[in-house]
Formats: C-alpha cells, structure tokens, sequence
C-alpha cells in the first residue's frame, strides 16, 4: 500500500469489491471525516483499456467537482502496485436496491430523477458522457443526496460532439451505441428514461432473457406502457418517457430540456399536464 495514503487515512473495514479492486471506509484524522479509499490492484490490469479507463476516471471527476449530485473525489494516491481513489462515503444501499422490488410514487420519482439530471446537465456542459447509467452506479450520502457515482466509462466529447465505442449494460444501453454508430451525450438521456420507466412500473421497457434478446429490443425501440402496470401513471410522466426513450436522439430531450419538462418542474404531481 502506498506510504502516502497510510500517513493520510487510516484503512478501516472492508466496505465493496470490484473487478480490479476493493473499496475500504477510511478515517481522515486532518478533515475528521469518514472517506472510502477504491484501492485498484495494477496487476489485475491487464487490458490497455482498462489501465486507460482508470487513469481517466480520478481526472474526470476532478474536472466534474463540485456538483452536489456527483460523487465527491478527494485524493489520488498511486505507486508502482496500485492506484487508489478517495471518494465520499455513501451509503451502502444503492438506487438500485432502492427501486428493486417496488415501484416508486411519481413525486418521490420526480425527486430522484431531477437530482440526475442536474448531474448529468453538469457532466454534458463539460463535454462529458457517463455512458453507463444504472441504478447501481448511483449512491445516496448520509443526508439522503443522490449522488452519480463510478465513471469508469466515462468519455469525454471529441471536437466534432461525438464519440464511439460499445460500452454501457443491457437494460440501460442505448440503441445508436449497439448499431456501432458515432453517438453523443444522448445516451445518457436514454439511460435515465429506462430507469424512470423501472421506477414507475417495476418492470424494464425492453426485456429478453439474455443479453443478446434485451439488445435485440432496445434496437426495436418499440416503447409500450401496458395498462397493467401503467394504469395509475400520469400522461405528463408517460409524456417525458417517451422524449427520453425516443429512438431518434437528434429528437431526444437534452438533460436541460428533461430538467424543464412539466413533469420534472411540478414535482411528479399527476396533473401537471392538465
């Protein structure tokens, strides 16, 4: 472990596990704040994209703070065997775990999805595409903030607006990425739709039973709302679902539109398209 980081923090339990590495809570005695310390194991990086991605990632959330819903990064610490990243410590329970086995009422849904909007409104104005929106990447802090978390993926705009590469996870993934086609901070927009759908129905817009077969129907893009689950929910939400499930992304909202749409601006209240 690097010498810096033991001087600075004091490593308590462990708290996660990832792929190249695990995620500690930490004591910082100079701030006398609690921390979580992503310790990255270099030896497990065996891939040039991924060295890449991970390089990229602390330089990312540099540029992207201070935003009340991002993920606050503090410190990087790195020596020949790891690189290790010091974030804000959240809460254990993920959005995901939240949302899994209910659904959620418009007004705590419209909470929700403005506090990511106003993230990604934030990542966008700075050229930068998440592109793996899902219910696991976003945390919540001790006083309940959401907070946009794990920007592994993370892409920054090239000059022309654009960018390529297949990344992102089936539920969430957006159609103009599977098609291998240049694609922009649309995406995320995209990503946000779904999980809004999730919230207020429980179950996901495009479904298949493997990962080929979900592909296959978010490339579809047939959005239905089946009156079983959608009975109770109010037009302007549907109305929102469908500018951000749009499959042409010149026509999809933009974060800043989505943050203006009456649904967003009444709070979730059902009639805010009467």
């Amino acid at each position: 472990m690097c010498e810096a980081l033991k001087n600075a923090y004091q490593l308590l339990e462990e708290i996660g596990r990832g792929r190249f590495g695990t995620i500690f809570r930490a004591f910082c005695p100079d701030s006398d704040e609690f921390v979580a310390c992503k310790i990255i194991d270099k030896a497990l990086l065996t891939d040039e994209t991924d060295r890449a991605c991970l390089e990229k990632e602390p330089k990312i959330m540099t540029l992207l703070a201070p935003h009340p819903n991002i993920l606050r990064i503090f410190d990087v610490f790195e020596d020949e065997d790891s690189l290790t990243i010091v974030l804000e410590l959240c809460q254990s329970v993920t959005l995901y775990d939240r949302i899994i086995n209910r659904t959620v009422s418009e007004p705590e849904a419209a909470s929700l999805i403005k506090q990511l909007l106003s993230a990604l409104s934030h990542c966008h104005h700075l050229g930068v595409v998440h592109r793996d929106i899902k219910p696991e990447n976003v945390l919540f802090d001790s006083r309940n903030n959401l907070k946009l978390a794990d920007f592994g993926s993370a892409e920054w705009l090239s000059e022309s607006g654009s960018m390529e590469g297949v990344v992102g996870t089936p539920y969430y993934v957006a159609p103009e990425v599977l098609l291998g086609r240049d694609y922009d901070e649309k995406v995320d927009i995209w990503s946000v739709g779904v999980i809004l759908y999730i919230m207020l129905s429980g179950i996901p817009p495009f479904y298949g039973e493997s990962a080929t077969e979900i592909f296959e129907a978010v490339l579809r893009g047939n959005l239905r709302f089946p009156t079983r689950v959608f009975r109770s929910v109010s037009p302007a939400a549907k109305d929102l679902l469908r500018k951000m499930i749009c499959r042409d992304a010149s026509r999809r909202l933009s974060a800043e539109q989505a943050l203006r749409h009456p649904w967003i601006l009444s709070g979730g209240e059902t009639n805010s398209m009467d």
